[in-house]
C-alpha cells in the first residue's frame, strides 16, 4: 500500500528560520497505485533547498484519506540523510499528507527579528515587545513547522481535502482547490489550537517561470480568508503565528509556521476508468 524510497540531502534547521518550509510532490495528480515522491524544501520566494526527512526532525507524519488516518512516522529513517519519501495509494480520492516538526530554536538580532515580525504580519508581537521594552533586545524564539500537501488519486475527490489534522497551526481548505479553475476563489480557515485564528496574515504563493506572485489577505473573526487564484499551477499557502513562551526554558516566543501546497489544474481532472 505504501512504498518508501529515499535520496541524500541535508536538514537545514539552522537556516530555516524566517524562510518558508513546504512539501513538494513530484506530481499532485496520479493514478491508483501510481507512485509520488514527496520532498521537503526550505527557502525564500518559493525557491528552496532540500531538507532532511527523518525522525530527528519529525514529530508526526500522517496520511489522511477517506479510509481514515495512517501514522507514517515510525517508517521514517532514524537519520537526516534523505530528503524525500515515495508513496503509492491503492484507492482513488483526495490524499492529505501532514507533517509536524520537532521544535527548533534560534536567537536573532533585534533589527533582524523586528523585520521578520513585520514581514510576517506579526504587528501584535511587535507591540508587545515595545510595551515590555524588549524591542531593542534579541528575539529568542522556539519554532515548529506544520505543513500539508494535497494530492488527487484516480481523478476523484472526496471530503478528505478539508480534513482537520489537529495541527497546532493549521490551514484548512474549505473548498477542494483541485476542483477549482483559474480565476476561482479559494476559501480557507486558519486554526490555532483547534480554534479559529483571527487577524493572521495569509500568504498565497505562485511561481510561474521567473515570475513570483504573493497574494495577501487577513483571516476574519472565524479564521477565514478567501483568495482568487488567477491562473493554474502549483500554489502554496503560508501563515505564521507567535505567542509568548510560558515554560521558562529560556525562550521568549513560541512560533508556529503553517503551510499547504496544492495544484490548481489547467483543465478538469479526468476520472480514471476502472
Amino acid at each position: 500500500m505504501t512504498k518508501w524510497f529515499f535520496s541524500i540531502a541535508l536538514w537545514l534547521a539552522s537556516t530555516a528560520q524566517a524562510h518558508e518550509f513546504w512539501m513538494v510532490p513530484d506530481r499532485f495528480s496520479l493514478p491508483v497505485r501510481g507512485e509520488v515522491d514527496i520532498a521537503l524544501r526550505v527557502g525564500e520566494n518559493f525557491v528552496g533547498d532540500p531538507v532532511g526527512f527523518g525522525r530527528p526532525m519529525a514529530e508526526s507524519l500522517r496520511w489522511f484519506s477517506r479510509s481514515g488516518v495512517v501514522n507514517l512516522t515510525p517508517q521514517l529513517p532514524d537519520n537526516l540523510q534523505q530528503d524525500n519519501v515515495a508513496l503509492a495509494f491503492d484507492k482513488p480520492g483526495a490524499q492529505l499528507i501532514a507533517l509536524d516538526t520537532q521544535p527548533f530554536t534560534i536567537t536573532l538580532p533585534p533589527d533582524t527579528f523586528n523585520a521578520y515580525l513585520r514581514e510576517e504580519g506579526l504587528e501584535r508581537v511587535m507591540a508587545q515587545r515595545k510595551a515590555a521594552g524588549q524591542d531593542t533586545q534579541p528575539g529568542r524564539e522556539r519554532y515548529r513547522r506544520h505543513v500539508k500537501t494535497l494530492l488527487s488519486v484516480g481523478g476523484q475527490s472526496d471530503p478528505s481535502f478539508g480534513v482537520r489534522a489537529g495541527q497546532t497551526l493549521e490551514i484548512v481548505p474549505l473548498a477542494d482547490p483541485q476542483r477549482l479553475r483559474a480565476g476561482g476563489a479559494l476559501p480557507l480557515q486558519v486554526m490555532f489550537n483547534g480554534q479559529p485564528l483571527e487577524g493572521a496574515l495569509v500568504k498565497v504563493w505562485n511561481q510561474r517561470g521567473q515570475q513570483l506572485s504573493v497574494l495577501r489577505t487577513r483571516s476574519d473573526g472565524e479564521g477565514r480568508s478567501t483568495t482568487t487564484l488567477p491562473w493554474a499551477g502549483v500554489w502554496m499557502v503560508s501563515v505564521v503565528h507567535m505567542v509568548p513562551a510560558t515554560d521558562n526554558q529560556g525562550w521568549d516566543w513560541d512560533s508556529h509556521w503553517g503551510n499547504l501546497t496544492f495544484e490548481l489544474p489547467a483543465s478538469p481532472p479526468t476520472r480514471e476508468n476502472r
